[in-house]
């Protein structure tokens, strides 16, 4: 098996907000980061495929077919959008690092998986360059252990 990661680049704009609590609440508990203007980050995705190499064309996945995919689900629905008003994705969830990456799996696992061989192994979204999250897919066994 061979892990094959493609990288890519998107810039939005969130905030942290929890509707089920005060004001004051969300202010003690995410400070700044629930100011309701927002603020940006230029994110990195990394998106990492597993399989086996194809001896014909020597390719878990045809590169040019996952940044495709990439572009299409991830990047034109992301990319220059505030997440909590514009992404479907945050109409329930708050788009911290960690839910970004668990919506960008649940967009991307099932075309990976149909790509003939290939799956979904992980997805890290970089927040800034000390603050990434890691996805490996509900069927991680860290779930069992309540790790995630």
């Amino acid at each position: 098996m061979i892990l094959l990661t493609r990288r890519a680049t998107f810039s939005a704009s969130h905030y942290y907000w929890n509707p089920e609590w005060s004001e004051e609440r969300n202010q003690a508990v995410f400070g700044r980061c629930a100011n309701r203007n927002g603020h940006g980050h230029n994110y990195t995705l990394e998106v990492t495929v597993t399989g086996a190499v194809d001896p014909v064309t020597g390719f878990v996945v045809d590169l040019k077919w996952l940044k495709d995919l990439i572009e299409r689900e991830v990047l034109d629905v992301y990319d220059h959008r505030h997440l909590n008003l514009e992404v479907p994705d945050f109409a329930r969830a708050i788009p911290t690092t960690e839910n970004i990456a668990v919506a960008v799996w649940n967009r991307l696992a099932a075309p990976v998986g149909s790509a003939g061989g290939a799956a979904l192994s992980r997805v890290r979204v970089y927040e800034t360059a000390d603050i990434f999250a890691d996805y490996f897919g509900p069927d991680d066994p860290s779930h069992a252990r309540g790790a995630c």
